[in-house]
């Protein structure tokens, strides 16, 4: 189990400027939808900007904090 806002801590580590928005989508906080927006998705295609948020996710992830993620990103203008 993890909290929304250690999610968006692990994100804004690697993109300071980032908006995050989190839902946990079973009530089991280990399942949620992941929205991002960051400049830092400039010039990079989708799966790559889903690629470094996955990176900003990975040892949540791999402990078994983090199960599923729906993710969207959005370039921040």
């Amino acid at each position: 189990m993890i909290a929304n806002d250690a999610i968006v801590a692990l994100i804004r580590e690697t993109m300071p400027d980032a908006e995050v928005t989190v839902f946990d989508r079973t009530g089991t906080m280990d399942h949620f939808n992941i929205g991002v927006t960051s400049t830092a998705f400039a010039g990079k295609t989708l799966i790559q900007q889903h690629q470094m948020v996955y990176r900003a996710l990975k040892a949540a992830h791999s402990d078994g904090r983090i199960h599923a993620i729906e993710l969207t990103t959005t370039v921040a203008e």
